[in-house]
C-alpha cells in the first residue's frame, strides 16, 4: 500500500515513515500543502495522511481540491485540534478518518489498513429503486447521476445496501467500516449517516432509505 504523508513536521514524518515502513508500507512525503497536492495528482498513492495545519496550502483546501477534481484516494487527516468543529470541518472538505495528535503509531497503521480494505470486495452493482451502488467503480447513482461520496460514505452505504433489511447496530459499523480506533462512545456513525442522507436527498433520492432503529442502529430499507 502507497501512503503520501503530508506534514511539516519533519522528525514526526521520520518517525511515521519507519514505523509505516516497518509495517509493510511504501511511503512518500511532502512538507507542505502545494508539494502535498502534487505529489497526490502526479503519484496516484493508495492513501493519504495528511495534518491540518500546513504552510502553503491547508489541509483542508488540499483536501477539498483533490474532491473537486474527482479524486477519491482515502484520506486520513492529522490534527492537533480535538473540538468537534474541527473534526467535522476535516470530514465536510472530504477526509475519511481522522486522527488527534498525539497519537498511536498502530492506530495510525491500523486506519491506514482499514482504509486500505475498502474496494477489495468482488465488484456488484447494487440497486434500490432508483439509487444504483457500482462497487466496481466506486460509483453511486441516483436515477443515473452521479452521488460524489467520499471513501468512508461510499464504505458505509456499501455495507448497509449488502446487508439491507437487517438492523445494524453503532458497534457493528464501526469494526466493518472503519476498523478498529474508535471509542464506543464515538458518534462517528451517526455523523457519517447524516452525511449520506444528506447526499442522496441532495441528489433527487426522495425517500430516506436509511431507517433510524432507536436503541439499536441503522437498518437500510429493501425497497421491496
Amino acid at each position: 500500500m502507497r501512503v503520501l504523508v503530508v506534514e511539516d513536521d519533519q522528525p514526526l514524518v521520520r518517525i511515521m515513515t519507519k514505523s509505516l515502513e516497518s509495517n509493510g508500507f511504501e511511503v512518500t512525503s511532502a512538507f507542505d500543502g502545494e508539494d502535498g497536492l502534487r505529489a497526490a495528482r502526479d503519484d496516484r498513492p493508495d492513501a493519504i495522511v495528511l495534518d491540518l495545519q500546513l504552510p502553503r496550502l491547508n489541509g483542508v483546501d488540499l483536501c477539498r481540491r483533490l474532491r473537486s477534481e474527482g479524486n477519491a484516494v482515502p484520506i486520513l487527516m492529522l490534527t492537533a485540534r480535538s473540538t468537534v468543529p474541527d473534526r467535522i470541518g476535516g470530514l465536510d472538505a472530504g477526509a475519511d478518518d481522522y486522527l488527534v495528535k498525539p497519537f498511536s503509531l498502530g492506530e495510525l497503521a491500523a486506519r491506514l489498513r482499514a482504509l486500505g480494505r475498502r474496494g477489495k470486495t468482488t465488484p456488484q452493482v447494487i440497486e434500490a429503486g432508483p439509487l444504483q451502488l457500482d462497487t466496481g467503480a466506486r460509483e453511486a447513482r441516483v436515477n443515473g447521476s452521479p452521488v460524489e461520496l467520499t471513501g468512508t460514505e461510499f464504505a458505509l452505504l456499501e455495507y448497509l445496501m449488502q446487508n439491507a433489511g437487517q438492523v445494524l447496530s453503532r458497534d457493528q459499523l464501526r469494526e466493518e467500516v472503519w476498523g478498529e480506533g474508535f471509542e464506543p462512545a464515538s458518534n462517528v456513525v451517526d455523523i457519517y449517516v447524516h452525511y449520506v442522507r444528506r447526499k442522496l436527498k441532495a441528489a433527487g433520492l426522495e425517500a430516506d432509505p436509511i431507517r433510524t432503529v432507536r436503541g439499536l442502529g441503522y437498518a437500510f430499507r429493501r425497497g421491496d
